[in-house]
């Protein structure tokens, strides 16, 4: 809160004055906005973390991805973690008293994880679509931060859409070489 608008408040002398209601509206004003700030950040951390891991992935590459190459690359990052679920359940097989152990995590793993598989399989990631030239090498360019994530042009990106591209793109491959 603002402390102006928090003296302004100790001033006043009935609960319900004109002013005493006046400042409160301000201030819920005031707390719903650094809320909403709040739940963007956190938006943005959360699809910059996703972004990096694909960034971390392509480091090495100078030309875009194939439909083929962008599904597998997908695929590696929903299986990101199976070998923290293999060692999860290590640690319960070892000890019948160690079975809740480590419980709320892989809970939240396997939620993340199914949520994420429905995504792809039905409407889609949000990525960018790095079968595209030009988008692949803005993503090239993205310095990794979270702020700077709304200049890249982020597409739902799923399954269905992947193959489909995939087939017409090897359907104009096959084009070329009859023409040739």
């Amino acid at each position: 809160m603002p402390k102006s608008v928090l003296k302004d408040l100790a001033k006043c002398k009935h609960p319900q004055s004109r002013k005493t209601l006046a400042l409160a509206r301000k201030m819920k004003k005031i707390d719903k906005r650094e809320k909403k700030k709040i739940g963007h950040a956190v938006k943005a951390n959360i699809v910059g973390k996703k972004l990096a891991w694909f960034s971390e992935h392509l480091e090495d590459r100078t030309e875009p991805l194939t439909p083929k190459e962008f599904e597998s690359l997908i695929n590696e990052y929903l299986s990101r973690f199976d070998e923290e679920l293999e060692q999860i359940k290590l640690v319960q097989s070892i000890n019948k008293q160690r079975i809740n152990q480590h419980a709320s995590r892989q809970a939240s793993i396997k939620i993340t994880l199914e949520k994420e598989v429905n995504d792809f399989n039905g409407g889609g990631i949000e990525l960018p679509n790095l079968c595209d030239a030009k988008e692949f090498s803005q993503f090239q360019q993205w310095d990794g931060n979270a702020q700077s994530i709304q200049h890249l042009k982020l597409l739902f990106i799923s399954r269905k859409r992947l193959q489909s591209d995939g087939e017409s793109q090897s359907e104009i491959n096959h084009e070329e070489m009859v023409q040739e």
